[in-house]
This record gives structure tokens, sequence and C-alpha cells, in this order.
């Protein structure tokens, strides 16, 4: 199987100044979607892994979060696209639990669930704890310039705290176009050759 394990906010929706605490709040970041589904076509299969310390602080409850989620689903639909499941932390910061990213228990229960091994799985995100949590893993790191890596460049100097080895794009339609092989481009039709006269069938 091939699994990539993509981050939420800042890579498949737009950060904004606060959480998102309901369905109407979610849209996707232009083009994210679309590149789920060139995975999905492609053999891939796309799982979401997300810090939600919102459900703990109680700013939103899980009929929230699951309405927000099923909107992100069905607009992937929308485009040809699926999302295997959404797996979330749920805890503040200041719980020390072992699911919430930068720590690797939330990675690790997704490549466990679906049987691949950890230095297989694609790991993309666009912020720091994502691709640490996806170091810790052993996978490998992909780094997309949306969210909070917006003022990145694919080829500019990283900030510090970001793992060693991952590589970097431009966005995550940018990482798919590189992840998957390129498709040759269709020669033109050979101009068809009259056959020569054969006899009495000549006209």
């Amino acid at each position: 199987m091939k699994l990539v394990i993509l981050d939420r906010d800042g890579t498949l929706n737009p950060l904004g100044e606060d959480y998102i605490t309901s369905a109407d709040e979610w849209t996707a970041v232009p083009g994210a979607l679309e590149a789920i589904a060139r995975l999905n076509h492609a053999g891939w299969h796309v799982v979401v892994a997300t810090n939600q310390p919102g459900l703990g602080r109680g700013l939103f409850d899980v009929v929230a979060l699951n309405a927000i989620h099923a909107k992100m689903h069905r607009q992937v639909a929308a485009v040809g696209g699926r999302i295997d499941a959404v797996f979330y932390c749920p805890h503040a910061a200041d719980e020390e639990c072992t699911c919430r990213k930068p720590a690797p228990g939330l990675l690790e229960q997704i490549s466990d669930r679906y049987g691949v091994e950890r230095h297989d799985v694609q790991v993309v995100g666009s912020c720091v704890a994502h691709l640490q949590a996806g170091a810790a893993l052993g996978a490998q790191l992909h780094l997309v310039c949306t969210g909070q890596s917006a003022q990145l460049h694919p080829v500019g100097p990283l900030p510090a705290g970001l793992p060693p080895g991952l590589r970097v794009h431009a966005s995550l339609g940018d990482f798919v176009d590189q992840l998957l092989p390129a498709v040759p481009a269709t020669a033109p039709p050979l101009a068809a050759t009259p056959l020569p006269a054969v006899g009495g069938l000549a006209s």
C-alpha cells in the first residue's frame, strides 16, 4: 500500500487568526483537493493527521469537528478524490499526551492501522510539528510552502527546527508533481502511407 499522511491546517485549508470551529469556516487551499484526487488516481491512500486542541479547550465539540471533516470529505469527493480517514489529537498542549504532534503517536497509529512500513510513508505538511512527528516515525518528509511556511521558498534557506532530510515543495500540487512519474507526451499519429497497387485490385 502507498500511503501519504497530510497535515490539515495550512496544508488543506488556509490558516486563520483562530481555530476553525464550524463547517462554515472551512475552505480549501486552492488546488489542494485536486492534488489529493491525483494521488488517489495514482494508487495512493491519503490520511489526515491533525492536532485539534480546541476540543480540549472546549472551543468546539466533536459534533462540530465531524461536520468540518464531512464538508472536507464532500469537497474532495466532488473533484474525484478521497481521504481515507482523519486522525486527530483532541488534547491541549499541557495535557502531555503521546498523540499530539510533534510526538509521533498519531502517525504511528496510522501506519500501524494501514500496515505500511514507516520508512515508506510520505509525511507532508506545512508546520514544523507535523514534520517533526514524521521524522520521529522514520517517514519520508515533505514540506509544502503554504500555511505556516508560506513565507518560505522551495530553494531558499529553511528555519531552525525543521528536521534534516526533508524535501521542499511550493504547494501540495507541486509535491504531487514531483512524486508521481511524468506522463510521457503522446506522439502524434503517423500519417497513413498508401499501399502499393496490386494487380487488378488497383483502381
